[in-house]
């Protein structure tokens, strides 16, 4: 990987302290400037002067900091997490910017990946780990494998994420263990291992795409029924004879549930299918029956 600093980002926002040494800062306050991002440090330029923070000293990334009103009132920032010291930053554009700090840490860093480890349920002993390049990208994290193969972690299909520690080539590392589903709709599972800080950031970053899939829904017992056929592997023409319910009903129904964002509009027919969140939901609900 080249040794050149690349500027990420140049935007205008906030800034403020939420933890300093140690302590919450309870009169948090935001500052308006300018935010500069490159693949080495992150320059915050205000009024009063600007500081300079080494991408190196950075230990983590999320969480909320609601400190007082004026933070809590923001909906989204970024928490950069630098030991005794926590710094929150409010940017114009919350994702791009929030994105470009992954990318920053992230891209063309190089992890340890066996894929697929679990396949349909089933574990492939005969995959073993080999080298992947990694790169945050708007949709996820993709990751480029020595032997050829290119895995997409689409934040949409994550359904879960455990991490763990074990032995990688000789060595004690943590290991990410993430299930997502493939271009053919199988759930599999990819685990990630490489040092811990930068499994920490991948963790961290994922984690939204888990989140982002089990958040509660509040689903009537129509749209319940409705997933369950979907997911049993019944046609979206067939619901209407197979749960018998009103065309009219069925259409509302996936109406909802795209609003919901629990299916996805495969053609304007009305032909749908599952995404991650909606296959976990289905599940749940079968398994309650």
């Amino acid at each position: 990987m080249s040794d050149a600093e690349v500027k990420v980002a140049d935007t205008t926002g906030r800034f403020a302290i939420a933890v300093r040494d140690g302590r919450p800062v309870n009169d948090v306050s935001w500052t308006p400037g300018r935010i500069l991002l490159s693949n080495r440090r992150l320059v915050l330029a205000a009024n009063d002067g600007k500081r300079t923070i080494p991408l190196s000293e950075l230990e983590g990334l999320g969480g909320r900091h609601d400190t007082n009103q004026s933070i809590a009132q923001v909906s989204g920032y970024v928490s950069l997490d630098l030991g005794d010291q926590v710094l929150l930053i409010t940017a114009s554009d919350h994702d791009g910017f929030e994105r470009s700090v992954y990318e920053a840490l992230l891209n063309q860093r190089m992890l340890r990946a066996k894929h697929p480890a679990i396949a349909g349920g089933v574990v492939q002993e005969e995959v073993g780990w080999e080298q992947a390049r990694i790169k945050v990208d708007e949709n996820g994290l993709n990751a480029a494998l020595e032997g050829g193969a290119f895995v997409q972690f689409d934040l949409d299909e994550i359904s879960g994420m455990e991490t763990t520690e074990r032995t990688v080539d000789g060595e004690m590392q943590p290991v990410l263990q993430v299930s997502h589903t493939n271009d053919e709709g199988t759930t599999i599972e990819t685990h990630l291992a490489g040092p811990p800080r930068r499994c920490g950031f991948v963790e961290s970053w994922l984690r939204k795409g888990v989140e982002r899939n089990q958040a509660n829904v509040d689903l009537s017992d129509r749209d319940r029924e409705v997933l369950m056929a979907l997911y049993s592997g019944v046609s979206p023409f067939e619901i209407p004879s197979f749960l018998d319910m009103d065309v009219d009903a069925v259409e509302e129904t996936f109406e909802r549930l795209i609003e919901l964002d629990v299916v996805e509009e495969v053609r304007v027919r009305r032909e749908v299918s599952l995404n991650s969140r909606g296959r976990n939901i289905a599940s749940e609900a079968m398994n309650d029956q």
